[in-house]
């Protein structure tokens, strides 16, 4: 098991799916843990008791991602509550899932706003509270590499996130803060069964078919990808986006 006893971590949309799984896999290995959520009270409160029966002081916050001075303010209450901040996950992330063509100008807004901004936001009250070397991750998406119906404005968020990630690292670097992405192709989660609604299992079956192990990863195998990333052995990986995605990027569209 990987060791974070003495670290706090911070996940932002930490209460569901994957960003609960990550939460619990930190948790697991000793960490006090921030979870963050908007909206889903009793998740949010189910989840913070599966969390504190492993890290008793950990702590849930109520913040919207989307706005700056909910941002700021959740940071520094966790910061001054617990002391530190040694681990940022930025993974919220909410989108209307329209065509480019039918966008409006609130969807460009709410979404990067909630994304890009929540990122930015996120990294630089985080940084007051992080000692050297501290770990800030953030959670992408296979539609800033890929085309996906309806998420061209998510998938535009997430690139410019993705690229936000190197300069973050950059500036950071000097304080051995290593600053990395995540990306995965397809999970089991609620945000994808809404998307695929009744053509889920289809989904899930041709993306499985498509990667080289022949399935889609558990939330806990994406999670233990964030946590090696977290610790100090990986203290040399840096501005990278790493694919937890069997492969599915790198499949040639000619294969059966």
């Amino acid at each position: 098991m990987l060791d974070f006893k003495d670290k706090v971590a911070l996940i932002t949309g930490g209460t569901r799916g994957l960003g609960r799984a990550i939460a619990m896999t930190l948790a697991r290995g000793g960490a006090t843990i921030v979870l963050n959520y908007r909206r889903d009270e009793d998740s949010a409160l189910r989840t913070l008791d599966q969390v504190r029966a492993l890290t008793p002081r950990s702590i849930l916050v109520k913040a919207d991602m989307e706005e700056d001075a909910q941002v700021r303010a959740l940071i520094e209450s966790a910061g001054k509550q617990l002391g530190r901040i040694d681990i940022l996950v930025v993974n919220a992330a909410a989108t209307a899932f329209n065509p480019l063509l039918a966008v409006k100008p609130h969807h460009l807004a709410r979404t990067f706003n909630l994304s890009v901004g929540g990122f930015v936001a996120a990294v630089q009250e985080a940084s007051k509270f992080m000692s050297d070397g501290g770990r800030i991750l953030m959670i992408s998406g296979i539609d800033s590499m890929r085309y996906l119906p309806g998420h061209g404005v998510l998938g535009a968020a997430k690139a410019a996130m993705e690229a936000m990630v190197r300069d973050f690292a950059f500036e950071l670097g000097p304080r051995g803060i290593t600053v990395n992405g995540v990306n995965f192709g397809m999970i089991d989660s609620d945000s994808s069964r809404t998307y695929f609604a009744g053509d889920f299992e289809r989904a899930v079956k041709v993306t499985a078919e498509r990667t080289a192990l022949k399935r889609l990863p558990e939330l806990d195998e994406v999670a233990s990808v964030v946590a090696l990333l977290c610790t100090p052995e990986a203290g040399y990986l840096t501005a990278q986006i790493i694919m937890v995605d069997g492969g599915l990027t790198l499949a040639s569209p000619l294969a059966e």
